[in-house]
């Protein structure tokens, strides 16, 4: 979310500007360096996400409507803390300690404060998609959540 005065923690708004400008000047090029972030490649490559997974990930992307993936950024400014304490069920939060894309403490930490009936699960080392890299611990997870 955006940083604003009652949202400190945010993000500053030329983040989401310098996203906009990276997907027009190369979307390709913006593809790659999202997908070794939403990996961690240079920490789990060859271990935890092979090149061909990432590969698939990015051919998925590319495949996707330049205009959609330009106009998605705006989408990811949305405030939805207002909605959050109106949510009547469990929630089972998984979310990864070394995420880049949405870091942890900024995000799914604050979670339990906002949501009654949160189950708020670490990922220790996780990136932003641990079902790929880390499906034992994410497994595990949902099977203790929904036992």
């Amino acid at each position: 979310m955006l940083k604003t005065d009652d949202n400190p923690e945010g993000v500053d708004g030329k983040v989401f500007a310098d996203l906009e400008a990276a997907i027009v000047t190369d979307r390709y090029a913006f593809f790659e360096g999202f997908f070794n972030n939403f990996y961690n490649v240079d920490v789990l490559g060859g271990t935890r996400i092979s090149d061909r997974a990432w590969q698939a990930s990015f051919n998925v992307a590319a495949g996707s409507s330049p205009h959609a993936t330009y106009a998605c950024v705006d989408t990811w400014l949305t405030d939805f803390r207002p909605d959050l304490p109106k949510i009547d069920v469990p929630v089972l939060v998984l979310h990864g300690t070394a995420d880049r894309i949405l870091p942890f403490e900024v995000t799914a930490a604050r979670l339990p404060a906002l949501i009654a009936d949160c189950t708020l699960v670490p990922v220790e080392g996780g990136p932003h998609n641990i079902a790929w890299t880390h499906p034992e611990e994410v497994n595990s997870a949902l099977l203790r959540f929904l036992g």
